[in-house]
Order: structure tokens, then C-alpha cells, then sequence
């Protein structure tokens, strides 16, 4: 289509300039006639089309984008690796929305050890169904070949792969290559890389920079995309070091990935050597006062930054007015600032306002879902209109209200974050929440002991009850067919009601022998009735639940689960049993680093996948 359009161009640019010579010279003159020239390409444009086709004009781009092809052998990718092979001057390969086995990519990646002019890799959503232990071997031998070609990439787009941590080992030699010395834009959103994979992923992008350092042409990273990966405070803290020795930074997005003040602070440090950064989204992350004057202290010495996203970062108002503080001070180029649902109450939204006076290209201000009250969503406008910018503000349709309390729990919360940062202290809190924050189990005494007055007996309990309110004490009281009820009132054949009633049960678990009974029986119950049914989505029904532990990101907003340790204890009787289906070992095992609450969980998978593998090994 793009050479079509550019024949129709060159066209109508002849047309205008026979015209133009028709004008201006002697008729006796030997040039063609307008109409002549009409003639010719009119006869000869689709000639011209299959030439310009044949030579590549467009870019120098393949794309195999959207097709939905399922290439799972070498077979199923023949003609995906012909047409790259005879595609002359490849310059960029689109493979997004389709989805790729090992035995084809080897077959692609053979393919590609020829096209050493190749630059941008859009190998977003390429992965779609696989499992998690194919990616990796994938991933390796399409590296290779780009290494093998000498290829020198400008950008790798592999966003939207769930490989986890082990998928950045596939790709890791080709980071640390020559083919990446060049490399400016890095694309890994919704990858699920975790800690692990970020810790990975900066030592190869740190190895790069000494490497391409020493040829001379340091690494120029512009372009930085991890957002939805569950970096943490240690992901993030690693990859702050290596943006700091790259230094050319322009865009970094990193929202939703769980960081909390310390992470951010690296961050921010690291920000302040990338003199060149225009945007900055760190959405859906944790700041907090501490995070928020960190970053504020940083963006007073950028002066390019265009966009800054710290929307649902809890800045709350201190942080806002030391951000504020930063608006006024410097930051010329501003054009959008988003601090929307930061807990933000309104004499702090006021000061942001205030310090937008200068900005002359400001074109959004987004402080919608803070804490501002009629009267201060009021205010707010007069000001900005006072500066003749009041189309700038965004909706404030969400505001919750005047807050009067005082943010005195602050500095508790940031104290709460820093037991998070540490991995033995957060998992000690997660033993202590599940076996320690439940309702008590009711005394076996009926009197008072002070009046000696009969206690009324406790009200009644039905499935409906427990499943709103759970608790070990009411899942009891439901009786000995407990687990019974709770499977005939389950629809089995929606995978959200069943994530929903497991998490409920899983909530209640202890280690009390009476509760730990009532929380299995009633779980393989639910899942044996779930399992054996013919309608009943087993991998949708998994990545459910590890949405709602919070191990994978939604594109919905969903609350993770307050506490893992029921809901793993539950998992780990669950995978033990027969009704449990083997396939969705491997699928567990990849977020193995999430077990500490239940470690020997990790155990438990590896038994069942290899008893997987044995069944296989005697079948065939």
C-alpha cells in the first residue's frame, strides 16, 4: 500500500510539471506533451508498481503483523522464512500477533543470518498459548542469528511475552552483542519479568555499555520500556544503575511494577545523569513523601522533560509540594503532568497550580481523583484561569471530597514499606497475617464468666454468608457437609466464580488441624467438580488466579489478595492431588520466586511435572 501511494505522488508531480512546461516553453520544443506523458503512465503504472514492489521501496519492512499464524514446526514456518530469505534489504520484521514455537523459530532465525541490514525487531505478542520453558529456547536462537548476521538493531520490541525471568535469559547474549552496541529502543511491557528478571536484564544492559564503551560508540539507550513487570524495589534499584551509566536516556516507562520509595529513590538518582529524559511515566507505583521529594529534587535539574506520569503513586500532599516546588523552579518544556489519585488534598493541589504560571507550553494538568472538595476543584480553576490556562485541567469528576484528617499515618506507612523492602521480614509478615489475623474460633464455654448469664448461641451460616464474610470459625459452623454446599453453589462453568470461591476458602486457612480439614475437603471438592467438567477452562481458570494473587497484572484494575500464605498453603495440597492437571505445573513453577510463604510449593510442582514427564516418556 505505502509504494502505491508513493507511485500516485511521483504521478501527479510529473503531471504538474509537463503542465508547467507546456506553459513555459515553445511548442516546437522537444518535450513531450502533457497528454503523452498521461498516456505512458497510465499504460505503465502497474509495471512501475511491480518494480518498486520488487524492489523493496517502502522502508525496507516485512510484516507478518496480525495474521494469527500458528507456527509450531519447522513445516509451519516454510514460507514465513522464504519470503524473509528473498525479501532484499530487510531492514524491519513485524511477528507481532502470531505465535511461534522453537522448531519454527529455528527455521526463521536460519533465515535471518543473512540480513545483516536488519534494524528494528517488533517481536511483541509472538508467543501466544506457549509454555512458559519454550520462550527461552526461542528467544536464544533468534538472537543468534542476528548475532550471526552482524546485524545492528535500533529496536527490539518483545512486549507483551510472558516469558518471566527465564525469557530474559534468552535473549541476554544478544543484549550483551555486538548487534545491540546500537540499540535505542528497548520494548519489554508486560513481560513478567519480576526481580529476578531485572536484576538479569541490567547486568546485560550494563555488560553492553562496557562493551560498545570499549569500540568507542558507548551504548545510546533513548527509549526504555518495562512497565507491568513486577520489578520491585530490587528490579528497579539494579536497572537504576545501568540507566546511570547510560546516561542518554529519553523515555522511560516503567508503570505498575510495584516500587516503593527505595526503588524509586534509585531511580530518581539515576534520572538526574540522563540529562536528555522528555518523558518520565512511573504510574500505578508507590512514592510516598520520601519517593516524591527524591524525584522533585531530580526533576529541577532536567530541563527537557515534557511529560511527567505519577498518577495512582500515592505522592500524597508533601510529596505534591515538593513536586510543585520542582514545576516552578525549572522543568521549561513541561506539557503534561498527570498526579491524579496521589491522595493529594487540596491546599497541596492549590501550590501545584500555582506553580504552572510560567509554563507556557503546559497542555494538560491532571489532578482528578484527589482530595480536593467542591471548594477546592473551584479554586483550582480560578487559578488556572487567572493564568488564561484553564483548558489545561483534566476532569475532576472523580475527586473524593475534603479530606480534614490529618496525614499523621504517613511516616507510618513509609515504615511499613521499608519491612516490605526486605525479602525475610516481608515474609515473616506474610506467615503472621495468615496464621495471626483471623477471627478467633469460638470458646466452648456458653457462660459468661462474670454473670454467669447463657451467651446466645451464634447465628447460622449458609454458603452465601461465609463466601461474603469468610472465616475459619464461620466454615465450620457450616457444618460436615461444608464442602458439599459450597461445590453445588459454585458454577463451575464460570472460572471467575470459581477463582473467587477458592480464594475465599484458601483466605481462612490455619494450621489448626479443624480448620487446615474443612479448607482441603472443601477445596477438592470445589476443584474436583471444576477439573472433571467438560466446559470448565483450565489455563483461563490459572491465569485468573494468579491475577488475583498478584502475580500477574490486568488490564483491569483488580486488589490483589491481602495475604498469600492461604491461598499457596491451599495450592500446595491442591497440586497433590489427582484431580490437578499436570499441564499447569510449568505454568506455577515460573512465579517459583513468589513461594516463600510456601516454599516447599516449589517442590510439589517439580514432582508433578516430572511425573508429567515420565507419563509422556512411557506412552510414547
Amino acid at each position: 500500500m505505502l509504494f502505491v501511494i508513493q507511485i500516485k505522488t511521483v504521478f501527479l508531480q510529473v503531471k504538474v510539471f509537463c503542465f508547467y512546461l507546456d506553459s513555459v516553453l515553445p511548442l516546437n520544443q522537444q518535450f513531450l506533451e502533457v497528454g503523452e506523458v498521461e498516456k505512458m503512465a497510465s499504460e505503465d503504472i502497474t509495471k512501475l508498481a511491480e518494480s518498486l514492489a520488487k524492489a523493496q521501496v517502502g522502508g525496507g519492512q516485512l510484516s507478518f503483523k496480525g495474521k494469527s499464524l500458528k507456527l509450531n514446526t519447522a513445516e509451519d514456518a516454510k514460507e514465513v522464512s522464504k519470503e524473509i530469505e528473498e525479501f532484499d534489504g530487510l531492514e524491519a520484521l513485524r511477528l507481532e500477533g502470531n505465535t511461534v514455537g522453537v522448531e519454527a523459530a529455528k527455521v526463521i532465525a536460519k533465515a535471518l543470518e543473512k540480513k545483516a541490514e536488519l534494524k528494528r525487531c517488533h517481536w511483541s505478542d509472538m508467543f501466544t498459548g506457549r509454555l512458559r520453558s519454550e520462550i527461552p529456547f526461542a528467544l536464544t536462537a533468534l538472537g543468534e542469528a542476528l548475532i550471526t548476521a552482524g546485524s545492528q538493531l535500533v529496536e527490539l520490541d518483545l512486549s507483551d511475552n510472558a516469558f518471566g525471568p527465564d525469557g530474559v535469559r534468552g535473549f541476554e547474549a544478544l543484549l550483551k552483542s555486538p548487534a545491540c552496541f546500537t540499540l535505542q529502543e528497548l520494548k519489554l511491557n508486560n513481560c513478567g519479568m519480576g526481580i529476578g528478571g531485572g536484576k538479569i536484564l541490567a547486568a546485560a544492559l550494563k555488560e553492553c555499555h562496557r562493551k560498545s564503551s570499549a569500540m568507542g560508540k558507548p551504548l545510546a539507550l533513548k527509549v526504555f520500556v518495562a512497565g507491568r513487570n513486577r520489578l520491585e524495589n530490587d528490579g528497579a534499584t539494579a536497572l537504576a544503575e545501568a540507566f546511570g551509566l547510560i546516561g542518554t536516556l529519553e523515555e522511560v516507562n516503567m508503570p505498575q511494577n510495584g516500587i516503593n520509595h527505595p526503588g524509586i529513590t534509585a531511580l530518581a538518582q539515576a534520572f538526574a545523569a540522563n540529562p536528555l529524559l522528555r518523558v518520565i511515566n512511573l504510574n500505578d507505583n508507590t512514592f510516598t513523601e520520601k519517593g516524591a521529594v527524591a524525584m522533585a529534587e531530580t526533576l529541577k535539574t532536567l530541563r527537557q522533560v515534557e511529560v511527567i506520569n505519577f498518577g495512582d503513586c500515592l505522592v500524597r500532599s508533601k510529596g505534591a509540594i515538593a513536586i510543585a516546588e520542582a514545576v516552578k523552579e525549572g522543568l521549561p518544556k513541561l506539557k503534561e503532568l498527570n498526579l491524579s489519585f496521589c491522595e493529594i488534598k487540596r491546599d497541596a493541589a492549590l501550590t501545584i497550580a500555582e506553580a504552572t504560571e510560567d509554563k507556557s507550553e503546559l497542555e494538560k494538568l491532571d489532578l482528578n481523583g484527589n482530595a480536593l472538595g467542591e471548594e477546592g476543584c473551584e479554586q483550582l480553576q480560578e487559578i488556572l484561569e487567572g493564568f488564561n490556562m484553564a483548558d489545561v485541567l483534566g476532569s475532576l469528576s472523580d475527586d473524593e471530597g475534603e479530606d480534614e484528617e490529618d496525614e499523621d499515618d504517613e511516616g507510618e506507612d513509609e515504615e511499613d514499606e521499608d519491612d516490605e523492602g526486605e525479602d525475610e521480614e516481608e515474609e515473616q509478615q506474610l506467615q503472621e497475617r495468615g496464621q495471626g489475623e483471623q477471627e478467633s474460633l469460638p470458646s466452648k464455654k456458653i457462660l459468661d464468666s462474670h454473670d454467669s448469664t447463657p451467651v446466645s448461641p451464634p447465628p447460622p451460616v449458609d454458603v452465601a454468608t461465609f463466601l461474603a464474610f469468610p472465616s475459619p470459625e464461620k466454615l465450620l459452623r457450616l457444618g460436615p457437609k461444608c464442602s458439599a454446599l459450597i461445590a453445588q453453589q459454585t458454577d463451575t462453568a464460570d472460572t471467575e466464580k470459581v477463582v473467587m470461591a477458592l480464594l475465599k476458602i484458601s483466605s481462612v486457612f490455619k494450621d489448626e488441624t479443624a480448620v487446615k480439614t474443612a479448607v482441603h475437603e472443601t477445596t477438592d471438592a470445589l476443584m474436583r467438580k471444576a477439573f472433571t467438567s467438560a466446559t470448565f477452562n483450565s489455563d483461563a481458570f490459572i491465569t485468573s488466579l494468579l491475577i488475583h494473587m498478584g502475580l500477574l497484572k490486568s488490564e483491569e484494575k483488580i486488589k490483589a489478595v491481602p495475604s498469600l500464605y492461604g491461598p499457596l498453603m491451599t495450592l500446595n495440597h491442591m497440586v497433590q492431588q489427582d484431580y490437578f492437571p499436570k499441564s499447569l505445573a510449568p505454568v506455577l513453577l515460573a512465579f517459583h520466586e513468589n513461594f516463600k510463604p510456601c516454599s516447599f510449593l516449589k517442590n510439589s510442582l517439580l514432582i508433578l511435572k516430572y511425573s508429567n514427564n515420565t507419563d509422556k516418556g512411557n506412552a510414547a
